[in-house]
């Protein structure tokens, strides 16, 4: 192994440290915002990186499944620092996020079903519908450049939503036409966006003194036997301690596995999340995955992190022999980190391949079907909760190979169905962030309950 770096590091360390900190304090709205913060701070601001290497590192995060801000974070800190600085930045990034969502799960544990709490959900429930809504249409005007583009998002949803097919199936599905795509087309599927060679000032760290290391079957067979080992030890501990049927190790193998399909961030594998943690585990209602997501809008950091408040009222429900808010937090703990384990354990692992990675044409082809496919992902996540918030009841009807959850038109929640218009009102004619919408939606929801509205 070679590495080619500063004698000293031109940015210091706890510079670096501190600074990684202060933006993830402003981590809100989602990968898009995420990822302009660190382009204003890292590139804007301080210019420790430039506008070239930012891209670069950018369209790798974007290959890879998780939360491709926190990977982008984890990967920059490793172009300053190496090992240590990839490990600090990623973590630092979802520190604040699982801090702030932890005592907001224990608050809706305790006081959930009091008038005011059940208000405010009832207020930003509704306004999720409208941030789903507005993650389709941004994400298909994006990558449905093409009828067949456009055909594969539209199967992506019948797929789910008729049909049942698991996430990852329809994931793998996905790529592999994509791939076959590619294939067929003369030339092949295009690679990555040129860069603009003038884009931006001269960074402060000069592209040849960042951190990297050559390639080489060592390294990739160690950082990935301490990965695996860091990932699945404490699984495996809940496993031996709580026994192979406890909720922890269903956590701790559930998320495992959705961490690694995971691909077009959190609202893609929602709709696998929600269908197993409600369906199969039991570990919430169908409501409160719309209200844990709805917590999470509200908090810095990847929007995944909704996991940790599933986590939370599974285990809270069904602790074992521990006391119930031990078992709550140590579920929430376990799961956080089998869901960002991988994403540094992807980073560390291919960054060195970075270039051969993204100029693989077939690599490509299977990314732009997968892409395409999250559309029909997101908006069956959007069909899913606008069923179990725009309605109080709903049945499943079967037709031999289809089923489909049909809401009871006469059990419609009229505050619900405006508030979820206020919000799109506010965020599609008025441009509102995501943040200033869900804070308006809660004010609402509260007049309404405090006025006497029914908020359930």
């Amino acid at each position: 192994m070679t590495e080619h770096a500063a004698p000293a590091p031109a940015i210091p360390f706890r510079t670096a440290a501190r600074a990684w900190f202060l933006i993830s304090l402003q981590t809100f709205g989602g990968p898009a915002g995420q990822i302009a913060v660190m382009q204003r701070t890292l590139v804007d601001e301080k210019r420790w990186i430039g506008q070239r290497r930012f891209l670069h590192a950018m369209n790798y995060c974007m290959l890879l499944p998780g939360p491709e801000a926190q990977q982008l974070a984890t990967y920059v800190g490793w172009l300053l620092h190496g090992t240590r600085g990839g490990l600090v930045a990623g973590g630092l990034f979802v520190l604040p996020g699982v801090v702030a969502l932890l005592v907001l799960s224990a608050v809706y544990v305790a006081f959930g079903d009091t008038t005011a709490v059940l208000a405010v959900f009832a207020g930003l429930a509704p306004a999720v519908l409208a941030i789903v809504v507005q993650a389709v249409i941004r994400v298909a005007l994006k990558v449905l450049d093409s009828p067949a583009l456009v055909a594969i998002a539209v199967a992506a949803f019948l797929a789910l939503a008729l049909f049942g097919v698991p996430f990852p199936v329809v994931v793998a599905l996905a790529g592999v036409t994509g791939w076959l795509r590619g294939r067929l087309r003369p030339g092949g599927p295009p690679g990555p966006a040129a860069e603009d060679p003038a884009a931006g000032p001269a960074p402060v760290v000069p592209d040849d003194v960042l951190h990297t290391e050559a390639p080489s079957g060592r390294r990739t067979l160690r950082v990935l036997a301490v990965g695996l080992l860091v990932w699945g030890a404490p699984v495996a501990a809940v496993a031996l301690l709580f026994g192979r049927e406890g909720v922890f190790t269903e956590q701790g193998l559930f998320f495992s596995g959705a961490a690694v399909v995971t691909f077009g961030g959190a609202y893609a594998v929602l709709a696998f999340v929600a269908q197993q943690a409600v369906s199969t585990y039991g570990w919430l209602a169908p409501g409160e995955m719309v209200r844990g997501l709805a917590l999470a809008e509200t908090t810095p950091g990847p929007l995944i992190m909704v996991v940790q408040f599933v986590a939370f009222l599974g285990a809270y429900r069904d602790p074992g022999s521990l006391d119930p808010w031990v078992a709550a937090v140590l579920a929430s703990f376990l799961v956080t980190w089998v869901t960002f384990a991988p994403s540094f354990l992807f980073v560390l692992l291919g960054a060195p391949y970075m270039e051969r990675l993204r100029g693989n044409r077939s690599l490509s082809a299977a990314l732009t079907g997968i892409t395409a496919a999250v559309v029909g992902v997101i908006a069956n996540l959007g069909v899913y909760f606008a069923v179990h918030t725009l309605f109080a009841d709903s049945s499943r009807v079967t037709w031999g190979p289809l089923g489909l959850e049909v809401p009871d038109l006469g059990s419609v929640r009229w505050l619900a169905v405006g508030i979820a218009a206020l919000a799109a009102v506010l965020l599609f004619r008025l441009r509102w962030s995501v943040l200033r919408t869900l804070g308006v939606c809660a004010l609402v929801g509260l007049a309404a309950g405090l006025a006497g509205a029914p908020v359930t």
